[in-house]
C-alpha cells in the first residue's frame, strides 16, 4: 500500500482508534494533520517517531462549529492539498429512550454526525482534484441496534446512510467514501466518555468478550489496518461499504 506524497487528515487523533490510526499512516511517510480537543504532543511525537513526512496538530473542539470549519482550512494552508479524511472522533452518552435527554442528543449529534459533515462538506473539493477518499468510523450499532445507547446507535446508523449518499454522489468525481463498523475495542475513551468506570468497566470488558464469536475485543490497531486498507489503493473499487471489524458480533445480533 503506497501512500508516497500524501496528506493525510486523522480526528480524534490524541488516543485510541484515532492514535493509531495516525501512527499507521506515518510509517507510511505520509503528512500528517492530527485533530483533537485533547493534547497532540505525544501523539505528534509518536507519528514522527514512527517516520511521519511532517505532522501539523489543530486543536478543535467538536462541540464548536466555528473550530469545526476551520480545521480543513489549516491543513490546506500548510500543504496545500488533502488526499485522505478520517472521521473517527465521536462523543457516547448510555441511556435509552427514557434516561436520555435533548441535551444528550445536541450533544452526540454535534460531535458524531454534524461536525462530520462540516469536516467532509469542507474537504470535498480538494479530494476530488486529488481523487482522494474518506473513511468514516462508525459501529456495528449504526447496523444492529445495540440496547442501552439509544442515541449513540441514531448517531452511527446516521453516519452510516451518509457515508453511502456521500459515496454515490461523488464517485463519478472519483471520491471513495467507505465506513469502518467496530464492535467492542479496548484501550478507549469511549467507554469511559459514557461514564464507566473501574468495576463497571471491567464487566463491560468480560460481557463483550463473551458477546464474540472469536472470543476478544477489538485493538485499536484492528480498525487502524481497516481503516488504512480502505484509504489505500488496494481498495479503489470500493466505496460507499460499512465494512464490519467486529469478532463475528453482529452474527449473534438479533
Amino acid at each position: 500500500m503506497s501512500f508516497t506524497g500524501k496528506v493525510v487528515l486523522v480526528t480524534g487523533a490524541a488516543s485510541g482508534i484515532g492514535r493509531e490510526t495516525a501512527k499507521r499512516f506515518a510509517k507510511q511517510g505520509v503528512a500528517l494533520a492530527i485533530v483533537d480537543k485533547d493534547e497532540l504532543n505525544s501523539a505528534e511525537a509518536e507519528c514522527r517517531d514512527n517516520g511521519a513526512k511532517d505532522v501539523l496538530q489543530v486543536r478543535a473542539d467538536f462541540r464548536n462549529q466555528q473550530q469545526v470549519e476551520g480545521v480543513v482550512d489549516k491543513v490546506v494552508t500548510k500543504y496545500n492539498r488533502l488526499d485522505i479524511l478520517v472521521n473517527n472522533a465521536a462523543d457516547c452518552r448510555l441511556g435509552d429512550l427514557l434516561t436520555s435527554s435533548a441535551g444528550d442528543f445536541d450533544l452526540l449529534y454535534t460531535v458524531n454526525v454534524r461536525a462530520m459533515y462540516i469536516l467532509t462538506q469542507k474537504a470535498i473539493p480538494y479530494l476530488v482534484a486529488s481523487k482522494g477518499n474518506v473513511v468514516n468510523v462508525s459501529s456495528v450499532a449504526g447496523l444492529h441496534p445495540v440496547s442501552g445507547s439509544l442515541l449513540y446507535n441514531m448517531c452511527k446508523a446516521a453516519v452510516d446512510h451518509f457515508t453511502k449518499l456521500v459515496a454515490r454522489e461523488f464517485a463519478p468525481k472519483g471520491v471513495r467514501v467507505n465506513s469502518v463498523n467496530p464492535s467492542a475495542v479496548g484501550n478507549t475513551n469511549i467507554a469511559r466518555a459514557a461514564g464507566l468506570v473501574g468495576e463497571e468497566l471491567q464487566k463491560l470488558g468480560q460481557r463483550a468478550m463473551e458477546a464474540h464469536p472469536l472470543g476478544r475485543v477489538g485493538t485499536t490497531d484492528d480498525i487502524a489496518k481497516a481503516i488504512h486498507f480502505l484509504a489505500s489503493d488496494d481498495s479503489s473499487w470500493t466505496t460507499g461499504i460499512n465494512f464490519l471489524v467486529d469478532g463475528g458480533r453482529a452474527l449473534t445480533m438479533k
